[in-house]
């Protein structure tokens, strides 16, 4: 996976790749304790409460004020993503018949 936006914001390419899969990464645990809230919080596999034993995880790493800014970030990050893809819109520099921006990271 390769990210030029994650990559503007100070990450290296090499950690963007560790986000595939960042459970047998050696990120820091509590990176993958927020990325597991974003996984689960973006997922249609699920509904309800957020499972207590990802609360005692973030909890290790987190106090509730950050978990829920946490969540409010991710909640709005992820509702942007559904907006733009159910209205099809593309970056200013997309062609039309090019595959989509997002596709080589589908593998």
């Amino acid at each position: 996976m390769r990210s030029a936006s994650l990559v503007r914001t100070g990450l290296t390419n090499e950690v963007v790749a560790h986000l595939v899969d960042y459970e047998a990464s050696d990120l820091p645990e509590s990176w993958k304790a927020a990325l597991a809230l974003c996984d689960w919080l973006s997922g249609f596999e699920h509904s309800g409460v957020i499972p207590p034993e990802m609360y005692e995880r973030l909890s290790e790493h987190f106090n509730e004020q950050q978990i829920l800014r946490l969540g409010a970030l991710l909640a709005s990050a992820s509702g942007w993503h559904r907006m733009i893809e159910a209205f099809g819109i593309r970056p200013d520099h997309y062609s039309e018949g090019q595959s989509n921006p997002w596709a080589a990271a589908a593998g």
